[in-house]
């Protein structure tokens, strides 16, 4: 886990592709995979080309997402499918830094169903020892169409578009007067 969120003066390393940058931007729900375990769903907020992700007591559970370095991120299209699995490097932002205080109170304010104000939500987090954890593209996505072998999905059946088609049968010809 990086212990260092607040530093400035380090390169950025951040590994992205157009079809990460666009699935990221449009994201309000993501799979966190953290070791090869299982993929759990979060909601997340966007924020500069990464997403961010709050868990820990009376949030979201992610096990192993606080004290991980890697991840893997899965986001799915309009369509429901889908369509990029990402490896993420996993920076726990926390209380106190200047990255905290300016990405906190915007997570809890995308937060559904928060009782009481922004800051007493962020101030619990912080309380509490919720995890907000940035999730930033770090390596090659896996695009849609490269499925594993495990995932379980079927092929793409063959589209009328693709074949070719006959013309319908007429019985016979109007005659227009």
């Amino acid at each position: 886990m990086r212990e260092d969120a607040g530093v400035s003066d380090e390169v950025d390393e951040r590994v992205s592709t157009p079809l990460v940058d666009e699935a990221v931007k449009k994201a309000a729900v993501c799979w966190v995979s953290v070791g090869g375990g299982p993929a759990y769903g979060l909601w997340c907020l966007p924020l500069d080309g990464a997403l961010l992700v709050v868990t820990g007591p009376g949030e979201q559970s992610a096990p192993g997402l606080a004290d991980a370095d890697a991840a893997e991120v899965i986001l799915r299209g309009d369509h429901g499918g889908r369509i990029v699995t990402w490896p993420a490097r996993v920076t726990r932002l926390r209380p106190g830094t200047e990255e905290w205080d300016a990405a906190a109170p915007l997570v809890a304010a995308k937060r559904l169903n928060a009782s009481g104000p922004t800051a007493d939500l962020v101030a619990r987090w912080a309380e509490r020892g919720c995890a907000l954890n940035r999730l930033s593209p770090a390596g090659t996505p896996v695009a849609g169409a490269d499925l594993p072998a495990d995932s379980l999905a079927e092929p793409p059946r063959p589209a009328p578009v693709v074949q070719a088609t006959r013309k319908p049968f007429r019985l016979h010809k109007v005659r227009r007067r």
